[in-house]
């Protein structure tokens, strides 16, 4: 069996205590009496000298060698000096939980700061704050503020910052790409280029198709931004400015409706709507990093167990995500048999957003011990029978508009002439793929795994329609890619991954673009 370099480091330690042990234990015998312990003998000096060399050196490299890597600043210094028109300035799209928010009214930030004065989902006013109204239309005071690109925590009473977007950004500012946000902000000294990079921050709680709608707004505004800086700086009227998009996972599903459908909302009869691809009228090349373009199992474990971010990090009740519209529109597909029935005959459940199974089985906005915190995001209702009938109905409208969604993005279509689509995909990481459902009570037992990067499967990104079906040799997706690049990372690892950031930066500064490679 290999072991890599934290798994050999831990056997050379180990093998150092023991040797360490067995010398004190051979001097100890040696003992005489009234006397100290004898000097070691030279051979074993030796020997201890090795042991404790060979440590420090697979320390050393382990902490402080890292993979040979691609000196970015050198390959693509010449492209990224260059600023014409026809280089397409960039839009970054974070995932879930991967941007900002706070509270206008107060200042108070809702996520992205992790302190002692940080919201606190498991008290009353931080339930209220985390947690989407439950009455339509679910409006708050709560706004995005920017792309999470570092969060820091305090781990045993000392700070520790951990990335998130920030190896993306610093991916882009290799290649030119200069952030808008962090230029106008003054956290960096563009001089005045900072019109090629953007954030697109959403609030990620909401309906993904509402945030779709954003981003056409957003594209437009910075549209007429590009427009007016080509005419001070080139000259140009009125030129066909086009944007590259990259974007993250549940940003990909963002992503890839308003490509499709623009600003349409979804029709109120629960028809599809209008496949013209509207937004993809203002885009060139679109980067997708481990979309959940199947959803992924870990959304529904989620709504059903609730979720504990990280051991310093705020628990989320099963009702406080019960609120967010987006964490149903993440759910896997049940014809790809992600979950079956736990008896013997482990039968599979045939539609997952049947809210009449929520229901009965009692899971999310329906589980009976969340009445606690129904409590809570509804103070002002005293009647228990009452709030329970807000969150079913809350939760019957998530979960049909969900489906509407899914089916949106799940239509076989030919992506139009200039648009290009590329997915990466991590695929060397036991992830959920089927849950075993008990009847009982609704409890969730993870049955099987499979390829992903942790979080997503590699089926998922790729929306593999032979999942459920009798196996095929050739990939069966409605998603019309040009390229896919499958890496041995997790699901935020991807951004982080050597190999990706160069051809990154290849894709978006190099590669000829034209017509979409045939499926």
């Amino acid at each position: 069996m290999r072991l890599n370099r934290s798994q050999l480091l831990q056997q050379l330690l180990q093998q150092e205590r023991v040797s360490n042990s067995s010398i004190m234990r051979e001097e100890s015998e040696r003992k005489l009496p009234g006397r100290q312990f004898r000097t070691p003998t030279k051979q074993q000096d030796e020997l201890r000298m090795l042991r404790t060399f060979c440590v420090l050196a697979v320390a050393l490299l382990s902490g402080c060698i890292s993979p040979r890597q691609a000196q970015l600043g050198l390959i693509y210094n010449e492209a990224a000096s260059y600023h014409a028109p026809d280089r397409n300035p960039i839009v970054v799209i974070p995932g879930v939980m991967g941007s900002s928010l706070r509270d206008r009214l107060s200042g108070t930030v809702v996520w992205g700061a992790f302190d002692a004065h940080s919201v606190d989902p498991e008290e009353p006013e931080g339930a209220r704050l985390m947690a989407l109204p439950l009455e339509p239309p679910p409006s708050d005071d709560v706004e995005p503020v920017g792309v999470l690109e570092r969060i820091t925590i305090r781990l045993v009473g000392l700070p520790l910052q951990l990335e998130v977007y920030a190896r993306i950004l610093s991916t882009l500012g290799a290649g030119g790409y200069r952030d808008e946000s962090l230029g106008t902000g003054g956290e960096v000294d563009y001089g005045d280029d900072h019109f090629t990079c953007f954030q697109f921050a959403y609030d990620w709680r909401r309906d993904n198709v509402e945030n779709a709608a954003r981003l056409h707004a957003f594209l437009e505004e910075k549209r007429a931004y590009v427009r007016a800086e080509y005419r001070e700086r080139f000259g140009i009227d009125n030129p066909d400015v086009k944007f590259d998009i990259v974007a993250h996972s549940m940003g990909g599903l963002i992503t890839r409706y308003f490509l499709r459908y623009g600003d349409q909302d979804l029709p109120r009869d629960g028809s599809l709507p209008e496949l013209n691809w509207a937004g993809a009228e203002m885009v060139g090349r679109v980067i997708l990093i481990a979309p959940p373009n199947a959803g992924s199992l870990n959304a529904l474990h989620a709504l059903v167990e609730g979720r504990k971010i990280g051991p310093t990090l705020p628990y989320f009740e099963p009702a406080i995500l019960g609120t967010f519209p987006s964490s149903y529109q993440i759910l896997p597909r049940a014809r790809h048999g992600v979950a079956v029935w736990d008896d013997e005959d482990a039968e599979p459940l045939e539609d997952l957003m049947d809210p009449e199974l929520w229901e009965r089985l009692g899971w999310g906005l329906a589980a009976k011990d969340q009445d606690r915190v129904l409590r809570m995001l509804m103070p002002e209702v005293d009647d228990a029978a009452v709030r329970r009938e807000r969150a079913l109905a809350a939760q019957r409208r998530s979960l049909d508009r969900a489906r509407v969604f899914m089916a949106a993005l799940d239509r076989p279509a030919t992506a139009p002439e200039g648009m290009e689509l590329f997915l990466i995909a991590g695929d060397a990481s036991p992830t959920p793929r089927r849950t075993a459902v008990r009847a009982a009570d609704g409890a969730l037992r993870v049955v099987e795994r499979a390829p992903g990067d942790g979080t997503v499967l590699r089926s998922s990104v790729l929306l593999d329609e032979r999942e459920g079906r009798q196996w095929r040799p050739i990939l069966d997706t409605p998603i019309p890619y040009r390229s896919v690049m499958l890496l041995p990372e997790s699901h935020l690892g991807i951004t982080k991954n050597a190999v990706f950031r160069d051809n990154l930066l290849f894709w978006l500064l190099e590669e000829p673009r034209g017509p979409r490679a045939a499926n």
